[in-house]
């Protein structure tokens, strides 16, 4: 591409997946467009939030919604929200938490360094369970009674990381938080593809959720969406919007932010730093209804079928085992795993390496190097670079 051989950064083959160091993958030629021609005109950036939260809101079920700068950027945003509520005097101090709530409760399981989002709005972590599965010493994890216990008059929040695996189920967290008059944030950045999933969390009861839209929904690397109770998402967008005006002259859209309910303009809260750009919120809607307008069997296939290539150009190497892990299933998203023989001259991490220092660039997922294997993710791999990605590890692995 010329303007990157013009600022002398080469480009990579994304084999890996929707990560952020790689910057996702390419976007549609509609997603595109439509951001082309957003930045063409000037829009108030609240109206255009507030007919956002209406299409957010008619995908996912929800009561309002919020494009954000990231998933990352929802979950302290929504957190913030948890501890202000519409409070503008609140807002105004945090992240100083003093006298306020300032406690998140968590599955120990499930922390990750993804939360330090949830961290950023000032409150403290409150880890509960002890996950015996995870350590080989046992069956249990965290359990409803256990976050029960942990809940107290300093609680904003219980927070909850969906992935298959996750437990108590979020109908339990919801159910026990929900008893005890507590608002349940779930992060769910990498839950999509299924589609279903997009009112998944919110049809369990989650109060708040948070999206990537630069993942598999395939919307502007930098984009993201928080869905859930319209109060939370006022108090979310109050936190992050610019209302630098005069409160004789300030008219929000009353659809996302209803003006009777505060005492005065909010000042720039902690959200100021994850503002958005019109560009990135017309992207994001442009590909968040072509994401739930897609046939899935047919992404789906069309994914399957650049791994099937792969692994029948590798089909004859004795220095590698191929499986398609999902091939036969209902997995979100197929993936070919490179088995390293032991007969290799190669293992898995110097064959992770050798294709990413390489050229071109092949950026594989690493996370199973430790087994031996080396996983190939088809989201953001494209139909033209399927040989090059097959050329690359044959000649590696034909040594």
């Amino acid at each position: 591409m010329d303007v990157y051989n013009e600022l002398g950064v080469r480009t990579i083959i994304n084999a890996k997946g929707p990560a952020t160091r790689l910057s996702g993958g390419p976007m549609a030629s509609e997603v595109v467009a439509a951001m082309a021609e957003a930045s063409q005109a000037c829009v108030d950036i609240a109206v255009l939030q507030a007919r956002a939260s209406e299409i957010i809101a008619s995908h996912t079920g929800a009561e309002a919604g919020l494009v954000t700068s990231g998933a990352a950027a929802g979950l302290m945003l929504g957190t913030a929200a948890c501890v202000t509520g519409l409070d503008i005097a609140k807002m105004a101090r945090l992240p100083d938490l003093m006298g306020m709530k300032n406690e998140v409760v968590m599955v120990r399981s499930q922390r990750n360094l993804y939360d330090h989002a949830v961290r950023a709005a000032g409150v403290n972590i409150v880890e509960v369970g002890l996950p015996d599965r995870y350590a080989g010493a046992g069956v249990r994890d965290a359990e409803p009674w256990e976050i029960e216990a942990a809940i107290g008059g300093r609680t904003a929040a219980v927070f909850y990381v969906a992935a298959p695996a996750a437990r108590p189920t979020l109908d339990a967290v919801v159910k026990t938080a929900h008893g005890l008059g507590v608002p349940v944030l779930v992060d769910a950045a990498a839950q999509l593809p299924p589609v279903t999933n997009l009112r998944r969390f919110v049809d369990e009861g989650a109060d708040l959720v948070a999206f990537s839209g630069g993942k598999a929904l395939g919307g502007p690397q930098g984009s993201g969406m928080l869905a859930g109770r319209h109060e939370l998402i006022m108090s979310a967008a109050l936190q992050m919007l610019d209302f630098d005006i005069a409160w004789e002259q300030w008219a929000p859209p009353a659809g996302l932010i209803e003006k009777g309910l505060l005492k005065g303009v909010p000042q720039h809260g902690i959200g100021r730093a994850c503002k958005i750009g019109k560009e990135t919120i017309v992207g994001f809607l442009v590909a968040l209804r072509l994401f739930a307008d897609d046939d899935p069997e047919k992404r789906y296939a069309s994914w399957l079928g650049r791994l099937e290539k792969i692994a029948m150009a590798l089909a004859d190497l004795n220095t590698l085992a191929l499986t398609i892990r999902g091939q036969n299933t209902v997995d979100p998203v197929p993936r070919l795993l490179l088995s390293v023989q032991p007969e290799a001259a190669l293992d898995a991490q110097a064959l992770v390496t050798e294709l990413q220092n390489g050229t071109p660039s092949v950026n594989v997922d690493p996370t199973q190097v430790d087994r031996g294997i080396v996983t190939i993710d088809p989201t953001c791999l494209q139909d033209h670079e399927v040989n090059t990605v097959a050329a690359r590890v044959r000649a590696l692995m034909s040594v």
